[in-house]
């Protein structure tokens, strides 16, 4: 393979990262040392369902598909191995999966990440991995506005029965 076949080949992997990284809500960088083959595979499983894309890449690659985006600060945390989860619909959603799978593997660690182009150390992502996701902060919130206003009517319904009687 000659040297132009190895430089298109490396273009098109940071033409990839590119790619991801604008339709992307979210990238999280973990170093996913430690686990096994196993656990790599139920850990890229849940990732799928909740519509993440965890991959791994060679840092060089993404420090050039960073540069000039909302995620050239990531460049702080590339050394050593480097996964990298990509959120489409819920920007805190890799940091909260991840944040489990670590848990459960007491393995891997985060780096840092970007979530809606505000960069985050390792530390700070693991803050927000621990919050609840929107749709769970809404159900909360409806459930609050629910049971007065349930009470509320029953309250009416008694006034009303009362006044049948």
């Amino acid at each position: 393979m000659g040297s132009q076949e190895h430089l298109a080949e490396k273009q098109a992997v940071v033409d990839e990262i590119k790619e991801k990284l604008e339709k992307a809500q979210s990238a999280v960088v973990v170093d996913y040392m430690g686990i096994n083959v196993a656990q790599a595979t139920a850990m890229r499983k849940k990732l799928r369902e909740a519509n993440v894309d965890y991959t791994v890449y060679k840092n060089t690659f993404v420090s050039r598909a960073i540069k000039g985006t909302n995620y050239q600060d990531l460049g702080s945390v590339l050394s050593g191995p480097s996964a990298f989860a990509f959120g489409y619909e819920d920007g805190t959603a890799p940091a909260r999966i991840l944040n489990d799978i670590i848990k459960d593997y007491k393995k891997m660690a985060f780096k840092g990440g970007v979530i809606d182009g505000q960069f985050y150390d390792g530390e700070a992502i693991k803050v927000i991995a621990s919050l609840p996701s929107r749709e769970e902060l809404i159900a909360k919130f409806m459930g609050s506005i629910q049971s007065p206003v349930s009470k509320l009517v029953r309250t009416f319904q008694a006034i009303a029965d009362g006044k049948e009687a």
